[in-house]
């Protein structure tokens, strides 16, 4: 299809091969600036112009936004202010981009008298739209998420002396492939000076969120912004919207915002809210310091006591710690420094290294019972790794893949389909031969995540819908459909017998199935935040399960409760895997590390770092020597388990890799992106 750039076509699809548009008339353009073809329509700018869903043929068809600038009203204030604003957000963008939270600018240039800005396309959903799918307010414990996500780069940006000016709900987006929120729309942003500071401007922002100095002296500041981020909190606590508070009873509402919340919130909060909702600007918070430091726990700078976990060191009991004792505790004591007062991004990321390696070398150096790894060190040389072949056939990002028991299939899942008629595909590939067997047409939500049972017989599908589909891997065909969670179905596991299958969703709830019957045996209740990620141990009695909640919990199957939950992660977790003998849990997180775990005693292992984003999968090999890890830094790490050490990196996506899977003889690894492709490497010894 070929989209018309007219922003007043009514139609603007038209079939590829067209000269003119079918439904203006309006000459058809392939190729923005020779690079970049438009897709279609995303939303409409009101009579300035249109936002685009775009591919960049310069980097493999990447998906990318495009925002059109066509006022219709030539030579007046309305064009000039925004053709201003225009500018002014490519510069931001130019300026901003290289925060991983903050869109990319790819080009900004002027072509058949529209101005165009090209920019870094955030797969997800904005925070209002998923309010309204959710159909229910934010709890508090999801608001402290939000807020310690977004602090941070408020503080990028206010370091930068730039004031946002619209922050709200639809300028928020959170990735849906592990919930990190990105900030949009810099088209309001102003560069904080002394002039901005002691003149009064124009009133940009958004009633309700924007607050009095800004909407009546068009003055902005840091603590703006901030009030746009509380009145964005009350928005998705409450579900009452601002502005039409704003438009009821003006700025009377931030005094007794309390009135409208369903239940009372933990005292800690409460006083954030409060305080970032201060109609009063010298009352507000002036910073995203100031709000963080609120946030964050009060603790001393002090060892903890021996046994206790940390978000930072690996557990360890103090009879077994070596006589360099006094490094580990210098290690401590400097993360802590650093979780309190901060430092660079760069800094941190070579400190996490340092201290993950030193930490490593201190516990090797002191074998436990506790640590089945330990002792068992296996030097592994890949003396080749080749990329076989990419896989073309998604349209959109492939979200998952799974690999057939006999090694000889791949299914994948992915969001693929047309303006009005959404197909939602999962795709057979032959491995050896990297061709497509055949497509299976869901015409549901996202088809999330895909699996295979055990015997090959079974694939099964978790949805967007909530649904969960089961189909038969051989013909293709679907057998039934399961329903009983009430939100996205973001993660499945079989047992090993393909008689039990598990379902994680967004509920917060994990659900056990019968799968040859599609009876639902038992709801898991406990997590309380999405539930992304279970894996079952391969003699099928233990289940883990991985949320957003920043926790892992570990059940007993077959009796369906709760053994220990373990919450040694600072971040939300997004994946976890269980090792081929059943000892080890790997998990993955947003924190950019990966730990590994003793299953029997709930005691951490190590943490490897080396990732520079969040982690999104982690995938052991079955003979159980090498741990695959996927990240939004889009490369793909191989660890030796034995030792923690990384081995090499694979870095051929141009995009957040979504999926990691080993072949059932461990020699191929095969691995998904958002940039729509999957990629097949060969391992060899």
């Amino acid at each position: 299809m070929i989209c018309c750039l007219n922003p007043d076509c009514p139609n603007p699809l038209n079939p590829n091969g067209k000269k003119f548009c079918q439904s203006c008339g309006t000459p058809l353009v392939s190729l923005l600036r020779n690079r970049f073809r438009v897709i279609r329509v995303l939303s409409d700018e009101g009579g300035f112009g249109r936002t685009y869903l775009s591919e960049d043929i310069d980097k493999l068809n990447e998906r990318c936004v495009i925002k059109q600038l066509a006022p219709k009203f030539q030579g007046t204030w309305s064009q000039k202010k925004a053709m201003e604003l225009f500018a002014q957000e490519a510069q931001r963008l130019q300026e901003l981009g290289e925060h991983p939270q903050i869109p990319t600018l790819l080009a900004y240039f002027e072509q058949e008298g529209c101005l165009y800005l090209v920019q870094q396309f955030i797969n997800g959903d904005n925070l209002l739209k998923e309010l309204q799918q959710r159909k229910k307010p934010h709890t508090a414990r999801e608001i402290q998420a939000i807020l310690l996500d977004l602090l941070p780069v408020l503080k990028f940006i206010h370091d930068r002396n730039v004031i946002h000016r619209d922050i709200k709900p639809e300028n928020i987006i959170r990735h849906k492939s592990d919930g990190r929120l990105s900030l949009i729309d810099f088209g309001s942003s102003k560069q904080f000076t002394a002039r901005v500071q002691n003149k009064s401007g124009t009133s940009i922002g958004s009633h309700g969120y924007s607050p009095l100095e800004q909407i009546r002296d068009g003055k902005a500041f840091a603590a703006s912004d901030l009030f746009g981020l509380g009145a964005t909190c009350f928005h998705l606590l409450t579900g009452t919207s601002p502005f039409q508070l704003w438009m009821e009873c003006g700025y009377a509402w931030v005094s007794n915002w309390r009135q409208y919340l369903r239940t009372p919130l933990n005292a800690e909060l409460d006083w954030v809210i409060d305080k970032l909702l201060k109609k009063d600007i010298q009352l507000r918070y002036q910073s995203a310091d100031e709000v963080l430091r609120d946030l964050m726990p009060k603790q001393p700078l002090a060892l903890p006591p021996a046994g206790k976990s940390t978000a930072t060191i690996p557990v360890t009991k103090a009879s077994n710690l070596p006589k360099s004792y006094g490094l580990l505790r210098i290690l401590v004591l400097g993360s802590a420094f650093i979780m309190l007062f901060g430092f660079s991004e760069s800094w941190y990321k070579h400190f996490r290294r340092i201290q993950t390696t030193l930490s490593s070398r201190l516990i090797h150096n002191s074998p436990s019972k506790n640590n089945p790894i330990l002792g068992q060190a296996l030097k592994i040389n890949l003396s080749k790794v080749s990329l076989f072949k990419t896989l073309q056939g998604h349209e959109n990002s492939v979200l998952s893949i799974a690999i057939s028991p006999d090694g000889k299939t791949i299914a994948s899942s992915g969001d693929d389909g047309y303006e009005g008629l959404r197909l939602r595909k999962i795709q057979l590939w032959n491995i050896a031969t990297g061709t497509q067997i055949s497509s299976l047409n869901t015409y549901s939500g996202h088809v999330n995540v895909v699996i295979i049972s055990p015997d090959g017989k079974t694939l099964v599908s978790g949805n967007d819908d909530s649904s969960i589909k089961i189909w038969n891997l051989v013909t293709g065909r679907q057998i039934r459909t399961l329903t009983g969670h009430s939100d996205s179905v973001h993660t499945l596991a079989i047992s090993p017998d393909s008689q039990t299958l598990i379902s994680g969703s967004d509920d917060n709830t994990i659900k056990i199935w019968d799968l040859a019957t599609g009876e639902q045996i038992k709801t898991l209740t406990g997590h309380t935040f999405w539930v992304r990620s279970v894996a079952i141990s391969p003699d099928g009695v233990i289940l883990a399960s991985g949320s957003f909640d920043k926790t892992i919990k570990i059940w007993n199957l077959a009796k369906g409760y709760s053994i220990r939950t373990l919450a040694g992660n600072s971040q939300t977790i997004t994946n976890v895997a269980i090792s081929p003998d059943g000892k080890t849990l790997a998990s993955g997180s947003r924190d950019r590390t990966i730990k590994l775990w003793n299953i029997a005693t709930g005691r951490e292992i190590r943490t490897l770092a080396g990732h520079d984003n969040t982690v999104t999968t982690v995938a052991f090999s079955p003979d159980g020597q090498i741990l695959a890890s996927g990240s939004r830094d889009r490369t793909i790490k191989l660890w030796n388990i034995a030792t923690g050490e990384e081995i090499l990196t694979l870095a051929a996506h141009t995009n957040t890799i979504t999926s990691v899977t080993f072949s059932p003889d461990s020699k191929t690894l095969v691995s998904s992106s958002d940039d729509n492709t999957i990629k097949i490497w060969r391992l060899v010894e």
